[in-house]
């Protein structure tokens, strides 16, 4: 009964940790290809740039664009538009809306993240401005066009009265002689914003900053440089309630950056509004509102982001699974057999030979007994998972690293279906993640419970 318990804990402490360190490579291959893409940092300031600038214009689909909606056919989670369809006065957002978009759109596409500087948070930061892809300036620069057409066709009606006035021996207006507009006026309709019906406070792109980049500025002592964009992949809640605390101040009040952000079609001027009331004005009250809404809104992005990642984790580990071919229940069965290998070793010394059948199908014909005991069982069953691969590497003290290509072997085990069970439930088992298998070897194990400080994330 103890030898029955033993084999059975020898099983499932076998079985624990090759879900473990599978899992781990899982985890280590994707945190890997995010960090090489910066998808996490992407992902984060695609979102600010939606709350704080606005929609961007929707100004043509990309050809990257039109090849993933070209894939939106396969599975059901590709068929999300990659693509929001949206008119010009709505525009379309720059987060994506599927786990191809997050994974191909977003790294590939247009960058959303500030542009790095080394330089600490200036004293005095420009002015608000409408951000350069966003549907507020695109209507801003139309509406400075049509002031400036109107411009022209008065200044064109003024000459016509003027020649008319003078041919009827009228006197000419001095400060608007025939064919000669007055500079100043037209200065005023070409450059200020508010004489044009745009914000008042809010100037065009080009004479400012938007919202998304006065934050980075308040930011860039905890950034660092990452292919000229930021790095910065989080941010606390406290440190952005500050930085928009910082903003207002040097905007005129928190009122003035309320009434810029609604000129400016951003969504952060409702929540603000929101807090503002909620705060009865109170500065200490409307900072830790902002604070509040800030990390509620990083536990749900944070939640999303899970959300898209957990199917790139569902495709890696098929990968893994398959690559290896790892088959859980071939690789229980191996794992009690070993210990019956074992035991049949342990009575060899007492029963003689014929201790020795067991073995004698892991044995070559002729092979010494006792070469092939040392052979079979000085190979433990975890190691045997890494054999399956389609390519394997022996280590030999005077020739070296062997590589052998075993790729037939390997293709007949995946078309197998004895074999599809197993590795269905190897599958499974790496969608638990790194620290669920570090936990249960832990309790199963009998480590200390102050080792889990070191749990693999």
């Amino acid at each position: 009964m103890i030898f029955l318990i033993s084999y059975y804990a020898d099983l499932a402490i076998g079985l624990i940790l090759a879900f473990l360190l599978l899992s781990l490579l899982v985890s280590g291959i994707n945190e890997g290809i995010v960090r090489l893409l910066g998808i996490r940092s992407k992902f984060l300031w695609a979102y600010l740039r939606d709350t704080l600038d606005g929609a961007e214009t929707a100004d043509g689909t990309s050809r990257l664009d039109r090849i993933l909606d070209a894939l939106k056919r396969f599975g059901r989670k590709a068929r999300t538009p990659l693509t929001q369809a949206a008119s010009p006065e709505e525009g379309r957002s720059r987060l994506p809306a599927s786990v191809l978009g997050v994974f191909a759109r977003l790294p590939f596409g247009r960058d959303p993240r500030p542009a790095f500087s080394q330089q600490p948070p200036p004293v005095e930061s420009p002015p608000l401005a409408a951000a350069a892809d966003s549907v507020a300036a695109e209507q801003m620069a139309a509406e400075q066009m049509a002031a400036e057409q109107t411009a022209a066709g008065e200044t064109t009606a003024g000459e016509t009265t003027a020649s008319a006035e003078v041919a009827a021996g009228a006197p000419a207006d001095p400060a608007h002689p025939a064919g000669q507009a007055d500079p100043e006026e037209v200065a005023v309709l070409a450059v200020d914003p508010a004489a044009v019906g745009a914000a008042g406070g809010v100037l065009p792109p080009d004479q400012g900053k938007s919202m998304a980049e006065l934050l980075h500025e308040r930011l860039q002592e905890i950034d660092h440089a990452k292919r000229g964009r930021t790095s910065i992949a989080d941010i606390p809640p406290a440190r952005f309630a500050v930085a928009v605390m910082e903003i207002a101040t040097e905007h005129g009040g928190v009122e003035a950056l309320m009434r810029d952000l609604d000129a400016l079609k951003s969504p952060f001027s409702r929540p603000l509004k929101a807090v503002w009331d909620r705060a009865s004005h109170d500065l200490e009250a409307f900072r830790r509102g902002v604070e509040d809404w800030f990390d509620g809104e990083m536990e749900r992005l944070s939640l999303l982001y899970r959300r898209y990642v957990r199917w790139v984790l569902v495709a890696l580990g098929l990968v893994v699974t398959l690559v290896f071919s790892m088959d859980s229940l071939e690789y229980g069965k191996t794992l009690l057999r070993d210990n019956a290998y074992r035991s049949a070793v342990t009575a060899f010394g007492q029963s003689g030979p014929q201790a020795l059948e067991p073995l004698r199908e892991q044995c070559e014909p002729g092979q010494d007994p006792y070469a092939c005991v040392t052979d079979v069982l000085s190979t433990p069953a975890f190691v045997k998972i890494f054999t399956y691969a389609p390519v394997s590497v022996t280590m030999d003290a005077a020739d070296g690293p062997a590589w052998a290509w075993h790729g037939g072997d390997w293709w007949q085990r995946l078309t197998s279906p004895g074999h599809w069970p197993g590795f269905l439930i190897t599958l499974i088992a790496l969608l638990f993640g790194a620290p669920f298998w570090w936990d249960i070897l832990r309790r199963v194990s009998g480590l200390r419970a102050r080792t889990s400080g070191s749990t693999p994330s």
